[in-house]
């Protein structure tokens, strides 16, 4: 029987230091939906999902992915980090990359085999980089790289994508092709968090929102929750900015 929720996180509240990025976080993630995580810079977006991922400690509160603890089903899950996290001079070629989609599903000695391999390049084909298969990964353009990182989600086979801003720093043929993979993907019943700042596209790309600024200011679907209310909530230390776009 498929999970009524894919993330139910309960009283979530994460320090750095002396200083509080979220506080008091109490969502539910529903399965099948590309879901848009918005606001400001330093909102607390990207410590959301490395929180959500185990990637960070946290002070409080409960987190269940697919109703289990995070290293239960990290096998399900998929993570395209922010390019400024990723180091571009590591001598990787694409296919070295996209094939690590694979490693979770292989014991400690065992290779990849042929099916690996198959996944690899279909992936690759999807998101229009198979003729990249031997390029280093730092001698690639930002919309080039973008693809090459998707392809690993990809290869993975997740049901559960993590994207943190996926849309910087690239073309908007990569843009229109990112967003069209996410779709299939929901298609698939897939779930999908991208964290997004391009307000004028929100309604367009996502069909639920979640709104953070340190708090959880609403969270549901686009239609009832992008709202000016909300928006204006949200992005309160930056209202005059985005009152003048």
């Amino acid at each position: 029987m498929p999970e009524k929720y894919v993330i139910e996180i309960d009283g979530l509240s994460v320090n750095y230091g002396n200083k509080r990025v979220l506080t008091n976080i109490h969502m539910d993630v529903a399965p099948g939906h590309v879901y848009g995580v918005i606001g400001p810079n330093g909102a607390g977006k990207s410590t959301l999902f490395k929180s959500i991922l185990g990637l960070i400690e946290y002070n409080s509160g409960t987190i269940k992915v697919f109703g289990s603890p995070i290293e239960k089903v990290r096998k399900r899950i998929a993570y395209v980090p922010q390019k400024d996290e990723i180091d571009w001079r590591f001598p990787a070629t694409v296919k070295d990359i996209v094939l690590m989609g694979r490693y979770p599903f292989k014991s400690l000695f065992s290779r990849l085999n042929s099916e690996d391999y198959d996944i690899a390049n279909n992936a690759m084909k999807e998101m229009g980089i198979e003729d990249l298969w031997d390029r280093q990964i730092g001698a690639l353009s930002g919309g080039q790289q973008q693809r090459v990182f998707i392809a690993r989600a990809l290869t993975q086979q997740a049901e559960l994508f993590f994207f943190d801003e996926p849309f910087v720093g690239i073309d908007i043929t990569t843009e229109n092709k990112i967003i069209d993979i996410m779709r299939k993907l929901a298609d698939e019943k897939k779930t999908l968090l991208v964290v997004h700042h391009d307000l004028s596209t929100i309604e367009e790309y996502f069909d639920k929102v979640i709104l953070v600024n340190q708090r959880l200011i609403n969270y549901g679907d686009t239609s009832d929750v992008f709202n000016n209310k909300n928006v204006a909530e949200t992005y309160r230390s930056q209202l005059t900015i985005l009152q003048q776009i």
